[in-house]
């Protein structure tokens, strides 16, 4: 007997869920790797979405480029500004030989994903890369990374669940039609407590402010990288970004929301806290 489509999902989940974990909580290579992995597969999913656009996205640049910015969070070993010079440089003299439809769309897509994705995915390798490899320190990075995803899961969930039963006003109805205001609320509210109540298992070096501070980022940047994502795929006329996960649809689908808030919560370690 076929599952159902919730069935899926829920069998996805349980084996997913403690992988991703457990790989937040290892760290080093092999958080990175996993990053990679992420990166890569939603960059190709986001060439496939702008396809249906008719851009032709150039994905060995892409994924090159994606590549780099991953190893540099890990090392920091480049300049930021000399990559991009050298960048647009590169993708803009490709252009002239490709001869695939707009020219324009092509760069700019190009572009959108490379710093989009690759630049929001490595800010994960930043978080956990944070705090440095000495001891019980180390770990901190992990209990952080390994919070924002368990809020954005919680988020999520409370948002649907919320929505469900009391969603009355459309969020954005032309991008996510089935998306309500009183369901983000509802995220927004459960994104924070669920912070609150990791405070008191995961992250007790980190103060109140912080918390509450990383509880707000998930609830409102974490709910837009959803919306966002929503729009790519809207303004394609694609319901998922592919068919790779059972019941879930694709990487980029499952990974927007961690995508958009990770560089939000690195700025804040760095700044901030």
């Amino acid at each position: 007997m076929a599952l159902s489509n919730t069935a899926k999902r829920v069998v996805v989940s349980a084996i997913a869920v403690p992988v991703i974990l457990a790989v937040c909580y290892i760290g080093s290579f092999i958080f990175f790797s996993f990053v990679v992995a992420v990166a890569l597969i939603s960059f190709y999913e986001f060439s496939s979405i702008a396809k249906n656009k008719g851009i032709s996205v150039n994905v060995w640049i892409g994924f090159f480029s994606l590549i780099f910015l991953a190893v540099n969070q890990f090392n920091n070993v480049f300049s930021t500004y000399t990559f991009v010079l050298v960048l647009m440089i590169v993708i803009s003299a490709v252009e002239l030989f490709r001869n695939k439809n707009s020219a324009i769309y092509n760069i700019g897509a190009t572009l959108l994903g490379i710093f989009y994705i690759g630049a929001f995915a490595s800010s994960m390798i930043g978080i956990r890369e944070f705090y440095p490899a000495v001891g019980d320190i180390y770990l901190r990075g992990g209990y952080i990374i390994i919070s924002v995803f368990i809020s954005i899961w919680i988020c999520d969930s409370a948002a649907f669940f919320g929505g469900t039963a009391f969603g009355k006003h459309k969020l954005f109805e032309r991008v996510s039609p089935n998306k309500s205001w009183e369901g983000a609320v509802f995220g927004f509210i459960f994104a924070i407590l669920t912070m609150i109540l990791l405070k008191e298992i995961l992250l007790s070096f980190l103060s109140w402010q912080t918390v509450i501070a990383f509880g707000i980022i998930v609830g409102t940047v974490g709910q837009i990288g959803d919306l966002i994502e929503s729009l790519f795929k809207r303004d394609a006329g694609v319901k998922d970004s592919s068919g790779l996960i059972p019941g879930h649809g694709g990487i980029f689908d499952r990974f927007d929301s961690i995508l958009f808030t990770a560089p939000f919560i690195l700025l804040y370690l760095k700044y901030i806290h």
